[in-house]
């Protein structure tokens, strides 16, 4: 008698969501665990979008800084270089100049910045605030607005913002990305708040913030894998949007990708370390259930774009 591999099947599915308009782009649609073709359907590729700034970005470290050193005090050449260049499927485009402890832009002028941005790429673009609740709920109303038509993800809806900003996302016909703090349960709670709004659960976007390798990836790991199972294995609507990691931010910031070779010598070449660092992280993250990411460095991306292709067959 022939061998039969068992295969788990589940009730649930994940929403896919199409974000763009000359070059859309689909995510999730998947009704399995990740990249689990052999047991169920996984209709679309995990989305990576290259992360660009309205500022230079100063803070970065000089691994991957260097890379837009051409292109980085413009966020419209910077776009144009992702797109054209690097071959970007979507561009995330950080709003960080806006906080008031950067360089405290006006939302004026950062609806400038995406609009310039929307002029010069046709490939998706996800607008991200800098992380400031109260500046983010002017900001992302203005360039949400600058903005519609284009199907844009507009981000992050926090606890202490979701309304106004979730407002802002549905009337101009964008996606939105709902960022909790961690916990199965409190991202649980943000979409259903945002959901009873009227705002449709089909074009939500779950982060449940996540953390670079070496700093609590496995807590991480857990929780998204948590909200991926209750999606699939208990059907629960609430919990079926795709979801977000938002790799870069966490990576380039720790020790492991800025410790220089001379300060640290066995921990090997600062610039592979970095890379690996990055890619590591995410691949982790996909085979925890994201199946959208925001990523920095270009070879990090071509790694994990590789081990898709693998995975994916």
């Amino acid at each position: 008698m022939a061998f039969v591999a068992p295969k788990e099947t589940f009730a649930g599915k994940v929403f896919p969501v199409t974000i763009g308009t000359e070059n859309e782009q689909t995510f999730g649609g998947e009704n399995t665990l990740p990249f689990h073709a052999f047991e169920g359907e996984v209709p679309n590729r995990p989305l990576i979008a290259y992360e660009i700034q309205d500022v230079p970005p100063e803070d970065w470290p000089e691994t991957v800084r260097k890379v837009y050193d051409a292109v980085g005090d413009d966020p419209v050449k910077w776009a144009k270089f992702c797109q054209d260049e690097l071959k970007a499927k979507a561009i995330a485009l950080r709003l960080i100049g806006t906080h008031p402890d950067n360089k405290d832009l006006s939302a004026d002028d950062a609806a400038k910045t995406v609009s310039d941005v929307l002029g010069a790429v046709n490939v998706p673009l996800i607008i991200l605030g800098s992380n400031h609740v109260e500046k983010d709920s002017e900001v992302l109303v203005k360039v949400a607005e600058v903005a519609k038509g284009k199907n844009c993800v507009i981000g992050k809806a926090q606890e202490a913002n979701y309304k106004t900003i979730a407002a802002a996302a549905m009337a101009n016909g964008h996606k939105l990305i709902a960022m909790s703090e961690l916990d199965i349960n409190l991202s649980k709670q943000l979409n259903i708040l945002i959901t009873q709004m009227g705002f449709e659960k089909e074009r939500l976007i779950t982060d449940p913030m996540c953390s670079a390798l070496g700093y609590g990836l496995e807590y991480t790991y857990s929780v998204m894998e948590r909200i991926r199972l209750a999606a699939l294995a208990q059907n629960d609507p609430v919990m079926q949007p795709p979801m977000m990691a938002d790799v870069g931010m966490y990576v380039w910031k720790i020790k492991e990708t800025q410790a220089s070779e001379e300060t640290l010598p066995e921990w090997g070449g600062l610039e592979e370390r970095a890379i690996m660092w990055e890619a590591m992280t995410a691949s982790s993250l996909m085979l925890s259930g994201a199946e959208f990411l925001v990523m920095r460095h270009p070879k990090a991306v071509e790694l994990v774009e590789r081990f898709v292709d693998e995975l994916m067959g």
